[in-house]
């Protein structure tokens, strides 16, 4: 038997639908993802099969075949899990309903399963259901974990889930599901910073590395050499202080200088090069072998 539900996946920040496809027939016992999946899709199998087992279903040992269409496009991540589930119990006939064509017609899942039937939070959600709105789509049912995240789009009806017994018993007709309400959100609120890019003069590749990093929430690690720098980036001042032993012990240091240390019985020859960059180069002698090496100043 062919059960066809839909999903939604996403391309950069723009969600597109995806029909998850599925046969059922008599073979030899398989279960074959086709259309482009990815490894966290193929894997999707064995959560289906253990999710489906451990919400009290038989999973029959039957030749089990999932298209993900459109076939041409790469299917990445883990929530195309509850929509193949749904899919399989559709077509394996444990989930009936009258109206069940209507439903799925106008409904999207979306969740990853984990193995003892619960239903996992998934990443895009927003712009997964503003793609699923401007396609006409009247519900989703989601994990529970996401419906805050979902609930400030209006027109459309969020159904937080949190096992695959609830979305049977839903598609079954013997439970509703209560709708998530919308939450408003304000976006035109004054917010005062102590800081502000506007004190930093130029350093314009720090600022827009330092714009990515906020609005993508990764780390930010801002290096610089230099003996004094006040940072008003980071907030922080930091003092970087040159290590002038070896200048004032050597005097004039224009020229090339020497200077003779005793180190265990061994005599260590140092050739020191200054100019005004913060790399000079080191030409050491150890027990008559000549080596050449390049160090860069010990900032503390």
């Amino acid at each position: 038997m062919l059960a066809i539900t839909k999903s939604m996946a996403l391309q950069g920040l723009e969600g597109y639908l995806v029909a998850i496809q599925v046969d059922i027939s008599n073979g030899m016992p398989d279960f074959q993802i086709v259309g482009l999946p990815d490894v966290s899709v193929k894997e999707s199998r064995e959560r289906v099969k253990t999710a489906i087992r451990n919400s009290n279903i038989e999973f029959l040992s039957r030749r089990i075949v999932v298209n993900l269409s459109p076939a041409n496009t790469k299917k990445e991540g883990s929530m195309f899990d509850l929509a193949i589930a749904v899919g399989i119990l559709i077509a394996d006939r444990n989930i009936k309903n009258s109206n069940l064509e209507k439903i799925l017609e106008e409904t999207i899942f979306i969740g990853e399963l984990s193995l003892n039937g619960n239903i996992e939070k998934t990443k895009g959600i927003l712009p997964i259901c503003i793609e699923a709105k401007k396609l006409g789509i009247k519900r989703i049912i989601l994990p529970k974990q996401n419906a805050k995240e979902a609930s400030i789009l209006k027109g459309i009806d969020i159904l937080p889930v949190n096992t695959l017994k609830e979305v049977i018993s839903y598609l079954n007709g013997k439970k509703k599901i209560l709708k998530q309400e919308n939450t408003d959100v304000n976006l035109n609120h004054d917010v005062e910073y102590e800081f502000d890019f506007s004190e930093v003069k130029g350093q314009q590749s720090v600022k827009r590395a330092l714009e990515v990093a906020a609005a993508g929430g990764h780390n930010c690690l801002l290096i610089r050499f230099s003996r004094f720098r006040k940072n008003y980036v980071s907030k922080e001042s930091t003092n970087y202080f040159a290590r002038y032993e070896i200048r004032r012990s050597i005097g004039n240091y224009k020229n090339l200088q020497y200077t003779w240390i005793n180190r265990t019985r061994k005599t260590t020859y140092y050739q020191k090069t200054f100019s005004k960059s913060t790399s000079y180069y080191y030409t050491s002698i150890f027990s008559g072998r000549r080596k050449n090496s390049k160090a860069t100043e010990r900032l503390v």
